[in-house]
Order: C-alpha cells, then structure tokens, then sequence
C-alpha cells in the first residue's frame, strides 16, 4: 500500500510554502523524502494509496481524562462531555481547539485526548485537498503508546526532547536547565537522534544515541492507531476513505498487475456457473425420472388410461371408480364421514342439519364452543379427517393422501 506521509507546518500553512514528505511503498521503506509545494508532493500509486497528515508534537497537547459512566466513543454528546473534563486543563477556550479521543477508549477508565488548534488543522488540511491531495488519515507525530522511548528532533540551535510512552508525550527544548525535567527511561529504552542533532544530544545527555532520520519517524507514526480525524473533521475523512476504497477497485478492475487476479475470479466463476447447470441437470433428470415412474404406476394399473395429464389426481379417480364398482366404501362416502363424525362429537352433542355434497359433510346446531370444536378437529384428524369451523358449521372431509 503506497502512502504518503507528510507533516504539517507548524506555521499557518499556504500554497506557497514547501511542506516536508516522505513516501514509502508498503509502509516500512522509504522510496522518496523532502520538501515541495503542496502541489508538487509526489502521489501514491496503486491499489489502496493513501495520503497521511503528521501532526507535530509541538501542535499537540495531551490530557488524561475518564469517561463518565455510559459514555461510548460514538456518542453525539462526547464532544460536550470532553469539554466538560478538560475545562480546567485547557488554557485556550474548548470551541477553537480540536479534540481526538484515544482508540478504544472506554467508560469509567483513564483515556488520553489529543488537542490542537482546530483553524490550523483546518486550514493545513484544505490545502492538501486543494491540490488534490486530501489526507485519508491524521496522526500524531508522537502518541502516548509503545514502550518508552526518547528522540531528539530539530537543528543544532534548537533541539528538542521528546519522551513518548504509555504514559505521556513530553517535549522539552534540550539544554542542561531543562535534564532534571525528562523521565526516567528504563536502560534498555530506545535513545534517536536526528543526524542535526545528534552530536549536541549526545554532549548533553552523555550517552550513546542512534540515529533516525525524520522520515523513518514519520513512517512510524503512520502505523499509529491513532486517527485524529474525529468530531467534525471525522466526516471528510470518511469521505476521503470512501473516495480511497473506490480509487482501488478501479485499480483492481483495470490495473495491469491485477490481471492475472481478474482472470483466475473468471475461471472460478465460469467453473461455478458449469457446476450449477450441471447440478441443476442433474436434479432435473432426477426428477423427471420420479414423473416416469408414477405415469408409468399408473398406465400399468389402469391400463385404460391412454392420456396422462395428473397422474395422481387421475389414479384416485380411477380408484374412486373401482371402489364404487367392487362396493368397498370410501373415506369420502357418507357413512364414513357420519361415523367418523359421531366419534368426534362430545356426549350429547347432535347436529340439527347435515349436509354432503362432492365428499365434504356440513354439520350445524351443535352449538360447539371453539375449544370444542379444536378438540373436535383433533380427534377427526387421528382419524384421517379434516374439520374447519365456520361459524355454527362443521365442514369434515377426509386428508388428501396423494
């Protein structure tokens, strides 16, 4: 995933102020570094390029605070609720600062907040988008997070000590007023330097230092979890990941390298669609042979039959037929559907009025409540009946059992 990461002015940015990248392919290594004009930064290529806001740690401010009880990430009421904790902490008034809360913060427990003056970050970031180059993520240059660390920054004159761990990020100037005031680090603690202030930070501090160059930094800060784009910056940047997410489809759907990708979906999908249609072939035949063989039941046991159009509905009336001609009593004659009636009723329940007609028996006047007549449908059904109730009728006709 090519990125690139750029730090923004500390000044109040403008078109004609050089900005400071660093461009890296997939993140760890650093393809190209510098300074040029908002619109000459080099752009990122290929699928997923993203284009990443460094904010210096001289921009930022960082509080701790707890989340009150029932207090989620996503709240609408967050934003009011943090101006609320930090208001005796914050020296500038909580409506010209911007506020990002840490990742995966939780109610009841200690979070950190980032805070920077809301009408810088605003500007910086229109200037990016201006020359089309709009920041898909804003990170912090330094976050409170990782294992304790100390990095020296800047130039010779000024150089700066920054102290960054989970628990805080301090920048201090470098010089001998300002040592009792940096943390204790553990002995194995990373010490960086800057190659320009390298040699002054190892005069003062008296050890050994490795040296960093800011780029690499900035390439660490853009694998922070941290996202300041938060509150009222978060909806540009959803936008500008939508915008990221559409750019690398049509890398996917049209980038060469991705050729040999779009091919091999092609082949599984066709090898798919071959699969269904010979499943479904299958199936079919299946099927049709299950068809056969009930046409073929019914012309051998009733040879007169020369058309088959319902072999089902065609062998019971064929049955219904042989039935009446042999004498053997049907489920849908009269005396079955009676005595099948009398077994069900309650004692001392007698219809006033039957009717038959077509197989189905309508039964009225015997005043059954709709418990009774459940029971009533119950009892038919064990006997291979069925019984709806309409209104004071009982219509029973016996279960289909093609």
């Amino acid at each position: 995933m090519s990125s690139l990461i750029v730090l923004l002015p500390l000044e109040p940015a403008s078109s004609a102020r050089e900005w400071a990248y660093a461009l890296t392919p997939e993140g760890r290594t650093l393809a190209d570094h510098g300074k040029a004009l908002a619109a000459l930064l080099p752009l990122p290529r290929g699928a997923g390029a993203e284009v990443v806001a460094v904010v210096p740690v001289q921009a930022l401010a960082w509080h701790r605070v707890t989340l009150p009880k029932g207090m989620a990430a996503g709240s609408p009421r967050l934003r009011a609720a943090l101006e609320g904790l930090l208001e005796e902490q914050l020296l500038d008034e909580p409506e010209a600062l911007h506020l990002a809360l840490q990742p995966g913060a939780r109610a009841g427990e200690p979070a950190w907040v980032a805070t920077c003056d809301r009408a810088w970050l605003r500007n910086a970031l229109q200037l990016l988008e201006a020359a089309d180059r709009p920041a898909t993520r804003i990170v912090p240059e330094f976050a409170p997070e990782g294992v304790p660390a100390l990095v020296v920054i800047g130039d010779s004159e000024q150089p700066l000590a920054v102290a960054a761990s989970a628990d805080g990020v301090i920048a201090l100037p470098l010089n001998y007023a300002t040592l009792p005031l940096l943390p204790t680090l553990p002995d194995d603690a990373p010490l960086l330097a800057e190659p320009a202030v390298a040699g002054v930070a190892e005069q003062l501090l008296g050890r050994k230092l490795t040296l960093q160059q800011a780029p690499q930094r900035w390439m660490q800060s853009a694998r922070t979890r941290w996202d300041l784009a938060q509150f009222d910056f978060a909806s540009s940047a959803q936008a500008r990941a939508f915008k990221k997410m559409a750019t690398g489809w049509a890398e996917v759907l049209n980038g060469a390298p991705w050729r040999p990708a779009r091919w091999a979906t092609a082949v599984l999908v066709a090898a798919n669609l071959v699969g269904l249609n010979a499943y479904a072939w299958k199936e079919r035949a299946s099927l049709e042979g299950k068809r056969e063989a009930v046409r073929r039941t019914l012309t051998e046991t009733f040879p007169q039959v020369k058309v088959v159009v319902d072999a089902p509905l065609q062998m019971e009336r064929e049955v219904q037929a042989l039935r009446q001609q042999t004498g053997t009593a049907s489920p849908r004659d009269l005396d079955a559907l009676l005595a099948a009636l009398a077994e069900a009723l309650p004692p001392g329940r007698t219809p006033s009025a039957l009717e038959y007609s077509a197989g189905e028996l309508r039964a009225t006047g015997m005043a059954l409540g709709r418990e009774e007549v459940r029971g009533v449908a119950s009892q038919l059904k064990t006997l291979g009946y069925l019984a709806t109730g309409e209104g004071e009728t009982l219509a029973i006709t016996a279960e289909d059992v093609r």
